[in-house]
């Protein structure tokens, strides 16, 4: 099963080192990791997205507790969440090609289109993963010559106060 976990850290060198390696040196593939400073100066929040069991993604929050640096570890895989990834696909164009993909990518994906080559197109696209796959889907037709993804950042919804 796929496990979100939200971690607040310490800004601090070698914070995602020793994050990441806790996953590494359990044999525990990363799906996806995101990092970013947070409303709080000095703290930083870990979007991680692992696969594992219950029982698995317990004992890897209790290691992360271990850890100087981790304030705090949600796993928020079951809490109602907001999630979105950033994607930038270069995609090949022709003359032919060029309207159609800009009216759909616009209309229906409501990306954005960010360059434009003679024959390349940059778009941008923010969204859940559905969506993500969804525009590198319909694209991959016409031939995406590079792409970058972010990965999922997620904030649990709700009135909750999360500041504890």
């Amino acid at each position: 099963m796929q496990h979100v976990l939200s971690v607040l850290v310490r800004n601090r060198a070698g914070v995602l080192t020793r994050v990441s390696g806790l996953f590494s040196r359990r044999g525990y593939n990363i799906e996806s990791l995101v990092v970013g400073t947070t409303e709080k100066h000095g703290i930083s929040r870990m979007t991680i997205v692992v696969n594992g069991d219950d029982n698995i993604i317990e004992q890897v929050i209790k290691q992360l507790y271990k850890l100087i640096d981790v304030i705090k570890v949600q796993n928020i895989t079951n809490d109602p969440f907001v999630d979105r990834e950033l994607v930038l696909i270069r995609v090949r164009v022709t003359k032919e090609s060029r309207a159609e993909i800009m009216d759909t990518v616009l209309q229906v994906f409501r990306a954005r289109i960010v360059d434009i080559s003679g024959d390349s197109m940059m778009i941008e696209a923010t969204g859940d993963t559905g969506k993500i796959e969804a525009i590198e889907a319909y694209l991959s037709s016409f031939g995406i010559k590079e792409m970058a993804r972010t990965g999922k950042v997620a904030l649990a919804r709700g009135a909750k106060d999360r500041r504890d």
